[in-house]
């Protein structure tokens, strides 16, 4: 187990050092990322839920994501109604989604497999609705323009969602027993081999610690908020659920991994100038997360 954390830390060690050193640009993150949603990481589902049997009892699990997620937007709205509008509009497009297919996937790969990305894989089939609908929608609601969204929008920003839809068509061919011909299977098996070290060396380009002194106090608040209120659910539903350990342990880990990156383009989008914020206070909770996975792959389970 400490040995694949080692070389998460390696490779995410590696995109941080390319930065530094000028080899790679955080700007060319943005591009890694286009192929790792785009293309390995739909490689990955696709093997991942050709190759299993999803349990009646998964389906469970995205809208198990779904209520957290909308109790937390509730709790947030009363953690921040003091901040100003700007900042208060920050705070509530974080305050729900999480970075699963960056974050999770590579290393919960690493520690758990197939059976992992499977439950994993559920998941992000909840968070998915969080990060696109309603994130997006608290950033349209609290920006300087003011809500100006239709239903036809968000069901365009699910449908242009590459790993969204993968999650939609495996899971209805699994459930139909449909296998995908080998042929592709292999070909999507090969690139999806990419997804684990090219989400790493991401993480690492993203790197960034700086920002204002007058923020300190809202990061602070922001961080106690996300990982008290995602520990306190996430163990309840450990303790609670009858079910067996894996789901458990994916709604515990789950809801404490980091901020979902898609924010950072709604900040632009909505013309937020808190971007950098969001993108350290999302820095500093994947340092926070890998800890906390951490303690969980070699003292929980």
């Amino acid at each position: 187990m400490n040995q694949e954390f080692l070389n998460i830390l390696l490779l995410i060690g590696v995109g941080y050092l390319f930065k530094r050193l000028n080899l790679l640009k955080e700007s060319d993150g943005e591009v890694l990322s286009r192929i790792i949603f785009n293309i390995t990481l739909p490689a990955l589902i696709i093997v991942s839920l050709n190759s299993v049997v999803i349990e009646p009892s998964l389906i469970l699990l995205p809208f198990i994501v779904v209520s957290y997620g909308l109790i937390s937007v509730l709790l947030a709205y009363f953690m921040f109604k003091k901040e100003e509008k700007e900042l208060k509009g920050t705070f509530m497009m974080l305050s729900t989604g999480y970075n699963v297919g960056l974050f999770a996937f590579p290393l919960v790969e690493a520690i758990w497999g197939i059976e992992g990305l499977l439950y994993f894989g559920m998941f992000d089939a909840g968070n998915a609705f969080l990060v696109f609908g309603v994130s997006y929608i608290l950033g349209s609601y609290y920006s300087k323009q003011g809500l100006s969204l239709n239903p036809l929008g968000i069901v365009k920003k699910f449908s242009k969602s590459i790993p969204f839809m993968s999650y939609i068509v495996m899971t209805v061919l699994n459930f139909s027993h449909i296998k995908l011909p080998t042929e592709l299977i292999d070909v999507a098996s090969v690139i999806s081999k990419a997804n684990m070290p090219l989400s790493l060396i991401v993480l690492g380009l993203y790197m960034n610690f700086t920002f204002e002194k007058k923020y300190i106090r809202p990061i602070i608040k922001y961080l106690l908020f996300r990982y008290g209120f995602g520990l306190l659910f996430g163990l309840g539903f450990y303790f609670l659920l009858p079910v067996d350990q894996m789901f458990r342990l994916t709604i515990l880990i789950g809801f404490l991994l980091p901020i979902g990156l898609a924010v950072i383009p709604y900040s632009h989008e909505f013309k937020y100038t808190t971007t950098r914020l969001i993108g350290t206070v999302s820095n500093i909770c994947i340092v926070i997360s890998i800890i906390i996975l951490y303690f969980i792959a070699n003292y929980i389970i």
